[in-house]
């Protein structure tokens, strides 16, 4: 596993609906507060290059000292975005399918309000799991 990772989900409405630091580091909340600000000064990059490509997948966006912002653009403009200091794009490309996968399942609850905070603590396992298997 990335010795740091932070997870988010954004939707379309740029409103974070799903968050999570990642990784095996000491936990701090100033670095949390850093990641965070990283992941949303990503946010506009992402938005210009999401209209001029077709792919799902757009690498290493934004690079901020060692660390590097991956994301994963849905079909419905959702962005799963992570910051890591790992460099296998494979395992990351793999990481945000199988995320994608759980959120459509999340998407397609009838109790679900498209647009609000998962909340669910199985999403969140399921999550930290996934990062744990490729990160």
């Amino acid at each position: 596993m990335a010795s740091t990772a932070c997870f988010i989900i954004v939707s379309r409405n740029d409103i974070p609906v799903y968050e999570a630091e990642l990784g095996s580091a000491v936990k701090k909340e100033e670095a949390a507060h850093q990641h965070q600000f990283i992941l949303h000064a990503a946010l506009d990059i992402v938005q210009d290059l999401a209209w001029t490509t077709s792919a799902m997948f757009l690498k290493a966006m934004d690079r901020f000292n060692e660390l590097v912002v991956s994301v994963y653009v849905t079909a419905g403009h959702t962005r799963l975005m992570l910051l890591h200091d790992s460099r296998n794009e494979d395992a990351i490309k793999s990481f945000f399918q199988e995320v994608h996968e759980l959120y459509l399942k999340i998407l397609l609850n009838p109790l679900y309000l498209p647009g609000s905070r998962i909340s669910s603590s199985h999403f969140d396992t399921k999550v930290r799991a996934l990062a744990r298997k490729y990160l």
